[in-house]
């Protein structure tokens, strides 16, 4: 039996980023959990909306997060008032 590559970890660095952009000697588990909490969130309220990435960045006291997805307008919303509770 050969052995397996995953295909996400392989291609990081050749034409694949990491999902996650942000470093932190003392607070990394911790923030890891947020982020993994963060995106299990996401996905399950943006589900029906075709999801098919979520970036998370943090700089200092910031977060970003960047929702990749083939529908949009079900995110955004009619001229852009709909709010995720």
């Amino acid at each position: 039996m050969g052995q397996k590559v995953h295909p996400y970890g392989f291609r990081i660095g050749v034409n694949k980023t990491w999902r996650s952009r942000w470093y932190s000697e003392k607070k990394y588990a911790e923030l890891l959990h947020e982020d993994l909490d963060l995106r299990n969130d996401l996905k399950k309220k943006l589900g029906h909306a075709g999801v098919s990435a979520i970036e998370i960045e943090r700089a200092a006291n910031k977060l970003k997060v960047n929702i990749l997805t083939s529908r949009p307008g079900i995110i955004i919303g009619r001229k852009g008032v709909k709010s995720i509770d």
